[in-house]
């Protein structure tokens, strides 16, 4: 997995990880990184050490009286979705072989979901705007390549089955690929088995190659 993008001012995935741990991240970007720490232990000492260091600052910080902390759990749990951190050791494989919390942020197994055909070898669901950002799931056939594509904003990728390859290298399943405007890619599905992939944007992708007007009409529908 490749954390850093040529020449690009988008933050890495340790970046996204000291967020995550601070709990800045956005609620889809949230369910991704924690999918990411089911799959993967890469990162698990980093986040073990940013979690240490968060409780150290807290502790240094003067206690603070509530005026009504009933009145205040009450409106948090009313107008927020309460996201666990889960455990850097926690188990992977939930349903589908998904991870838990991707498994629960779906809410129901994968072939119950909407996904349509965008084109030979190239299946999504689109699970919607949450939070600021664009939520889907990508199935890609084994060996297919997706359209040429960059990007008006920021695209984070979680690969859950298989793996892709494109310019920056090769994502595996549990590994992150963080693309902006500065990736012109055409990633392609490995050969062994189909790539499924949980993608979080904030902004429309600009497809690029020679069929990217008639297929970036068909996502639009």
């Amino acid at each position: 997995m490749m954390d850093t993008q040529k020449g690009a001012p988008t933050p890495g995935v340790d970046d996204m990880l000291a967020a995550y741990v601070a709990g800045s991240l956005s609620h889809p970007l949230n369910v991704l990184m924690a999918s990411h720490l089911e799959l993967s232990s890469r990162h698990h000492a980093l986040v073990a050490t940013l979690e240490a260091a968060c409780g150290d600052h807290l502790a240094d910080l003067p206690p603070q009286p509530l005026a009504n902390p009933q009145r205040m759990l009450a409106e948090i749990t009313a107008t927020t979705p309460v996201t666990m951190l889960p455990s850097v050791m926690a188990p992977s494989g939930g349903n589908d072989g998904l991870p838990p919390t991707l498994s629960a942020f779906l809410g129901k197994p994968l072939g119950d979901l909407a996904w349509r055909r965008v084109m030979p070898g190239l299946k999504d669901v689109r699970l919607g705007n949450n939070d600021g950002g664009e939520v889907s799931l990508l199935l890609v056939s084994a060996g297919r390549r997706m359209p040429a594509h960059t990007h008006a904003g920021r695209e984070v990728t979680l690969i859950i089955k298989g793996s892709f390859i494109d310019d920056q290298g090769t994502f595996a399943r549990g590994d992150i690929s963080i693309a902006d405007s500065h990736v012109d890619h055409r990633p392609r599905a490995g050969a062994d088995e189909d790539c499924l992939c949980f993608v979080v944007t904030d902004a429309p992708l600009r497809l690029t190659g020679t069929f990217g007007r008639l297929v970036q009409r068909l996502l639009k529908h």
